[in-house]
């Protein structure tokens, strides 16, 4: 019976065109980026929403993108608004030649 379980679901995992793709070629913390490139004052539950992944997960991305100085926030009212250094460079030595304004410009 739990061979016929795990077959199943395999069989599922494999099937899923839908919005949650098992994998990408974008990272998470691009996702964010890409996300508020388009609408900057999004909020955490929004990009939630739109990325597929946790409000927690969010705001871990977030903090790291802040400290890594990728993003900037400023409140405005209740609502932060984000920018995004788009000179900052890409991390990994393969990229790092490239900007994220770069690869922004690209998917726009």
């Amino acid at each position: 019976m739990k061979s016929k379980t795990n077959k199943r679901s395999l069989m599922s995992s494999k099937n899923k065109t839908g919005p949650n793709p098992q994998w990408t070629f974008l990272t998470n913390h691009f996702h964010i980026i890409v996300s508020l490139s388009r609408e900057p004052c999004s909020r955490i539950r929004d990009l939630s929403d739109e990325v597929g992944i946790t409000q927690r997960a969010v705001q871990r991305i977030l903090a790291e993108l802040i400290e890594d100085k990728v993003l900037k926030v400023q409140k405005e009212g209740r609502r932060n608004v984000y920018s995004i250094n788009r000179k900052k460079r890409l991390r990994h030595p393969l990229e790092s030649k490239h900007s994220i304004g770069e690869l922004l410009e690209i998917l726009s």
